[in-house]
């Protein structure tokens, strides 16, 4: 039995859907995670023990377990706590926190390698210390690390597919469903990755020119 193409476009409509799914799925994910790594980055940051220690244990926890065990716990663990997410939302909830904790650790290391005469500057023009960090260091630090945080952005993307054990119709499982009702392995699964592939040329895209347009911060 050779391969045979011509089949997917009758089920277009399976992996429409499951890049849509897939799109929202790593744009949610994508913004909840670098919002999350900047918080745990200054928390990690901060001078008292009492908040810098629960901060790293949390960033360690969750940098020692793999994506695919967070997945679990969120989605099957939460409910025996009376906490029911669907599984769209546990899927956002995992990979958010997951890549929140490495993305933190780019963060926190590009804010100490600001140089503390910003801060000086930033304290003299009558800044508060949150202040100085809140305007004028961690803008410059997001600045520096913002290729580092596309290429974990583009991972956060290809990891999505593991919220496909969990239900969520993302392009993975949509494939599967295709590959199930026509029993064409090959092709659909070539497909599904021409359409990764497309995706993360425009996500590498999408971060050239927020390199550009942070230029000015640095």
């Amino acid at each position: 039995m050779g391969l045979d193409f011509s089949i997917i476009p009758e089920y277009s409509d399976f992996l429409l859907t499951g890049t849509l799914w897939t799109l929202a799925l790593t744009a949610l994910s994508m913004f909840f995670s670098i919002s999350g790594g900047v918080f745990f980055a200054v928390l990690q940051l901060n001078r008292h023990a009492v908040i810098r220690w629960p901060a790293a244990f949390v960033a360690w926890l969750f940098m020692g377990t793999p994506l695919l065990l967070q997945l679990f716990l969120v989605y099957f663990g939460l409910v025996q706590i009376g906490i029911d997410l669907n599984a769209f939302v546990a899927g956002v909830i995992a990979l958010s926190l997951h890549f929140a904790v490495y993305n933190s650790d780019i963060i926190r290391a590009s804010i100490v390698a600001v140089d503390p005469g910003q801060t000086e500057a930033a304290r003299s023009l009558g800044l508060s210390s949150s202040q100085a960090l809140r305007k004028i260091i961690v803008p410059q630090a997001v600045a520096n690390v913002t290729p580092a945080l596309g290429n974990m952005m583009i991972a956060l993307l290809k990891e999505s597919a593991l919220v496909s054990v969990i239900g969520v119709m993302e392009l993975t499982l949509s494939a599967q469903r295709a590959i199930s009702d026509s029993f064409r392995p090959f092709e659909f699964y070539i497909a599904a990755a021409a359409i990764y592939y497309i995706v993360n040329l425009g996500l590498e895209q999408a971060v050239h020119y927020a390199e550009r347009r942070t230029a000015r911060y640095r």
